[in-house]
């Protein structure tokens, strides 16, 4: 294609060269640029790639793509852009033919509950034969395909790319989980969003290499509701105003309260071994009782959003409460049946806020015990140690705990910090550094009525030691731990 129609919705100046040039490919990664390649120079985290346009001319790349003031070879076309993150959304859009305007594109973002409601809107969707694209944090669905995720919101040429491929696969509609991150660097910019949806806010994600501070982390959560055409928000949540205020779409609520559009009332909790899920009733737009397979407030607040979502979609009643009945998500609240007495399940709880509610939400359901198995990863705030050994200390009644994701940190360390915030509580704990022999002294001493949950890890199927991935899957572990014991 000419130059001019990948550049054809942004604005720029041409500093050397022609736009008129015939391009092949656009890339931002220096290593893959080859004969007549378009290379968008980002400027990252760990490198610039302003610094490599000597390197991408002598591979023969036609075209560079800069924010900065640089230095470029004779023959090289220079294209000076406001902000390059934002012009890669824009061009890699151009360059796949704009494949999210063939699509009915819903966002989902908030500080929990993201990964789950993408999950149930597409079960719901597809009972009724649409077919779903998924973009996530634990992977990308196209088609019969699966693709492991890196990121919540991926690079915005691998979300056009995976549009493109969707369509290809006869996709109707994609539900995406978009994060503050995405956000702010312009993953998503040029996408119309038919729906966008804020589940919630909490304190989460501040940090040198993510957001400078809380005001920060909410005005990008905001900026999804100033390209959705429906934006649908939980009107529960203390943020709620500040998240829709400058928001230019319609906007629809959902909730526990008298004012949501689509309320639940009458919740009850549903426990017997082995299970825990809850009933409640769907009042104002629609009108209908539901059951869900998976436990607590916030399993009626993720199922709300996906109700609220699939109403514009015209599904049946029958086939929302047939699709909620079987949405299952892999490492959040999952339940692995180990014994008829009590009951085991697997979640991605990884900071303060996530294991405090699901603590909460399973002392709901009056367990004889709640036995907790975590650990933190390494390289990571200790904050985030003190305050988990905290909250464990205060909600469970017993903690084992053990290694998560140690990284380039020594496994012993990471557990003294979170006995730190466990010795602010009277909790009862006990450490046990090898994550399979935690689980195994869970289950050998689980008692009738407990509840155990692993934290932490949820759908990862790996230990990441000293910069390599090594093989962990907690199902795993679960079934050779089983056999051990039964020998």
């Amino acid at each position: 294609m000419k130059l001019t129609q990948l550049l054809e919705r942004l604005e720029y100046e041409v500093v050397q060269g022609d736009d008129q040039i015939e391009v092949t490919e656009l890339i931002n990664d220096s290593r893959k640029v080859s004969e007549g390649s378009v290379f968008v120079c980002i400027s990252g985290a760990v490198s610039d790639g302003h610094t490599y346009i000597e390197q991408v001319a002598e591979k023969g790349a036609a075209a560079v793509i800069v924010e900065k003031d640089v230095e470029a070879p004779e023959g090289l076309t220079v294209i000076k852009v406001k902000d390059t993150r934002y012009a890669l959304a824009m061009t890699s859009a151009a360059y796949f033919g704009y494949p999210a305007e063939k699509l009915k594109v819903i966002g989902i973002t908030g500080t929990k509950g993201k990964t789950t409601t993408t999950y149930m809107v597409k079960s719901i969707l597809e009972e009724v034969g649409i077919r779903v694209g998924l973009i996530g944090t634990i992977e990308a669905i196209i088609g019969d395909k699966s693709i492991p995720a890196n990121n919540t919101t991926p690079e915005s040429y691998t979300i056009q790319k995976y549009f493109a491929e969707m369509v290809e696969a006869g996709c109707e509609c994609v539900v995406m989980e978009v994060s503050s991150q995405g956000l702010k660097l312009d993953r998503t910019a040029g996408i119309p969003f038919e729906i966008g949806i804020f589940t919630n806010l909490g304190e989460d994600h501040i940090g040198p290499n993510e957001h400078k501070d809380f005001d920060e982390y909410k005005y990008c959560k905001s900026l999804l509701f100033k390209q959705s055409k429906i934006g649908i928000g939980n009107v529960d949540d203390k943020w709620f105003k500040d998240i829709f205020k400058d928001a230019t779409c319609e906007v629809e609520t959902f909730g526990f309260s008298d004012k949501a559009d689509i309320r639940a009332t009458d919740v009850k909790h549903i426990s017997r071994p082995g299970y825990l899920g809850v009933q409640y009733h769907v009042a104002g737009l629609m009108d209908f009782d539901v059951e869900i397979d998976i436990p607590g407030d916030f399993s009626v607040y993720n199922s709300l959003t996906a109700i609220a979502v699939c109403r514009h979609f015209g599904v049946p009643v029958e086939d929302i409460k047939k699709a909620l009945k079987v949405a299952r998500v892999k490492g959040r609240i999952e339940m692995i049946k180990v014994s008829d007495d009590f009951t085991l399940m697997i979640d991605y709880a990884h900071n303060a806020m996530a294991l405090e509610s699901l603590l909460d939400t399973l002392r709901d359901y009056h367990p004889e015990r709640i036995v907790t198995v975590f650990g933190c990863g390494g390289n990571r705030s200790k904050t985030r140690r003190y305050e988990m050994g905290e909250v464990s200390g205060k909600l469970s009644d017993f903690t084992i705990i053990t290694s998560d994701n140690p990284r380039f940190e020594e496994p012993q360390v990471i557990i003294d910090d979170i006995v730190v915030g466990m010795k602010k509580t009277d909790g009862k704990y006990i450490t046990i550094c090898d994550r399979k022999e935690a689980i195994k002294y869970a289950i050998e001493h689980g008692r009738p009525g407990d509840v155990i949950i692993l934290a932490g890890k949820g759908h990862e199927t790996y230990q990441e030691i000293k910069g390599v991935k090594y093989d962990m899957d907690e199902r795993v572990l679960i079934k050779e731990v089983l056999e051990e014991l039964k020998k």
